[in-house]
């Protein structure tokens, strides 16, 4: 069963020109700085970010001191573990990919602080991949949409928009579905005044009733 024609037409009248927050000029960049977003909000990581890779590029990182990289990434939260990730791609990066960040899902997925939801994001945005990213935002989104149901796993929301998106608008959709869900379909106080999607809301159905 694909997606209602009428949900994709809404978002794309409310995020017409959707496109992925965090900042990046090279391959790494993106895939350290995605890390690095974990229970963080993409604003944060770009300031830090900012500052990292001002100082460092994929070969110096992958030689930098963990003490120096702490102390640049520690807005971002856990910092002591993903300083310790971006060492471990870094390190990784340029021993077998000359520091290059490769179109090898497995590969990858086997790197620290990587997974599924990073890989689909890097893949996507450096090789036009199509994929699906699943956050916190997407998961919310498709659960009051009723695109998944409530005990779904982050797997089982990604699967089941794979099914309902035509897949030559996985990117496109899962972009749009992340800033839909970052500035309109909040977790707390939503802005359903402004959105299109109230007639498709199981949610927003919900609360009306009270």
């Amino acid at each position: 069963m694909t997606m209602k024609y009428e949900i994709l037409e809404k978002l794309d009248i409310m995020i017409p020109n959707p496109k992925c927050e965090l900042v990046y000029h090279k391959d790494y960049e993106l895939l350290i700085a995605t890390v690095l977003s974990a229970q963080c909000t993409d604003k944060r990581v770009n300031m830090v970010t900012a500052e990292l890779f001002k100082k460092y590029d994929i070969f110096s990182l992958s030689k930098a001191s963990k003490k120096d990289i702490e102390k640049i990434i520690k807005p971002v939260g856990t910092y002591t573990k993903k300083s310790q990730y971006i060492l471990d791609i870094a390190k990784s990066l340029v021993e077998n990919y000359d520091g290059i960040v490769p179109n090898n899902r497995k590969y990858l997925e086997s790197l620290p602080g990587v997974g599924r939801k990073t890989c689909n994001v890097v893949l996507s945005n450096i090789y036009d991949v199509p994929a699906i990213a699943v956050d916190t935002h997407v998961e919310r989104v498709s659960k009051r949409l009723g695109l998944a149901k409530e005990k779904d796993t982050v797997l089982d929301v990604e699967r089941k928009l794979m099914r309902k998106v035509p897949k030559n608008k996985w990117s496109r959709t899962h972009h749009q579905l992340v800033l839909f869900g970052r500035y309109i379909c909040k977790s707390k106080n939503p802005d359903c005044t402004n959105c299109l999607l109230k007639n498709e809301c199981k949610y927003f159905k919900k609360i009306k009733k009270y």
